[in-house]
């Protein structure tokens, strides 16, 4: 351990040189002069800090490292640990959402699907831990045993974080209607898709609870429910033709909503990217794209990598098909995994119910979850 050149803090760990600026290190003090113990928040702004900051001195205090800088004097204890954990060069995007932080998968690398019956999920903190880590890490999770009861998909949402209300309501039917607003209120056949890309910020968690399947003497079941990530797909584009990819993620395309009560218009590309560059989303709503006002030439550009797009979205073991029976309900993130129907006699009696909610909900349930099982 040492100084270098007079400003940084210089830390083996594990055999890795580790580096930190002074002006990080002062930002980060845990002391009770600069982090509130109760809060956890800053207690000073980064304008206070001295302008010509730099680490004059370090020594070693047990398991921790105690910084002293200059020109004030000011002293830290940073844990050698939290350095470690900490370290610069081990920086993603840092908020869980990218292709980074996920399993990747097609149809058929899913031998066994994420999930877990609903008396499990709710009697173990640790079955409920699963269950919404895999919603972060694979897309999706599938709880069966939910009573088929109206309204038991706002308590399965109730679990993790709070229902994202739209116009459509806090909670809504997946059902034929006689005369519907969407064509998800049908029984036509729908392709993969994510919902309210019209919306910016877009409901990340989506929940679908089935009442009642479509049934068999109606002429065939249909309405199966199918899966496909779209992150998974988003990689393989960006691998196999990078112009398109960089089109798709660089044009923003329009998409829109309208009914008595309500206009709603949004506009952002298919695949959404970090700051450093990673897949982090994707908006992909045929039904409600709107029309695309670019000069000409891109235009005719665009709609040749929109159709790669889509024709890399409809590849055939691309797509996980689930046949929802009563008391089921599957969780998956909006902003990654699209669904999708197959058609259905129209008379077969199929219910669904649903709710949005947001991953950030989601997330912070399962980071406190983690916490409460550390001894």
């Amino acid at each position: 351990m040492s100084c270098k050149d007079g400003g940084d803090l210089v830390l083996e760990a594990d055999g890795n040189m580790l580096r930190f600026p002074a002006v990080w290190l002062r930002d980060n003090c845990p002391c009770a002069e600069c982090l509130d113990p109760g809060s956890g928040q800053k207690l000073t702004d980064v304008t206070e800090l001295p302008g010509a900051l730099a680490v004059s001195g370090t020594e070693v205090a047990g398991a921790s490292v105690v910084v002293t800088f200059a020109p004030d004097g000011h002293r830290s204890v940073f844990p050698r640990e939290w350095l470690a954990d900490h370290a610069l060069d081990g920086y993603g995007d840092g908020d869980g959402r990218t292709e980074d932080d996920k399993q990747l998968w097609l149809s058929a690398d899913l031998d066994q699907l994420p999930g877990d019956t609903w008396p499990r999920y709710l009697g173990e903190p640790a079955n409920r831990a699963r269950a919404l880590d895999a919603v972060l890490r694979w897309g999706f999770v599938l709880l069966h045993d939910v009573p088929a009861e109206p309204a038991m998909v706002l308590e399965v949402a109730a679990t993790f974080g709070f229902v994202r209300e739209t116009n459509y309501g806090r909670l809504f039917d997946v059902r034929v209607e006689p005369r519907p607003g969407n064509l998800a209120f049908t029984s036509r056949r729908i392709l993969p898709h994510t919902d309210n890309p019209y919306r910016d910020p877009v409901p990340t968690v989506q929940l679908l609870h089935c009442l009642r399947a479509a049934q068999k003497e109606a002429g065939g079941p249909g309405g199966e429910t199918g899966l496909v990530d779209g992150f998974a797909a988003a990689r393989e584009l960006r691998a196999t033709d990078r112009e398109t990819f960089d089109l798709i993620a660089g044009t923003p395309v329009p998409f829109g909503y309208k009914d008595k009560s309500a206009e709603l218009r949004a506009s952002l590309p298919l695949i959404q990217l970090s700051p450093r560059g990673r897949i982090r989303g994707v908006r992909f709503n045929n039904r409600s794209a709107q029309p695309l006002q670019l000069p000409y030439a891109e235009v005719v550009a665009f709609y040749a990598a929109y159709r790669r797009w889509a024709e890399l979205l409809a590849r055939p073991g691309r797509q996980l098909n689930l046949r929802l029976a009563p008391g089921d309900c599957l969780i998956f993130d909006n902003t990654r995994v699209m669904h999708a129907r197959t058609a259905f006699n129209v008379t077969s009696g199929r219910h669904l119910q649903g709710c949005y909610a947001d991953l950030d909900g989601l997330a912070s349930t399962l980071a406190v979850l983690q916490r409460e099982e550390i001894p």
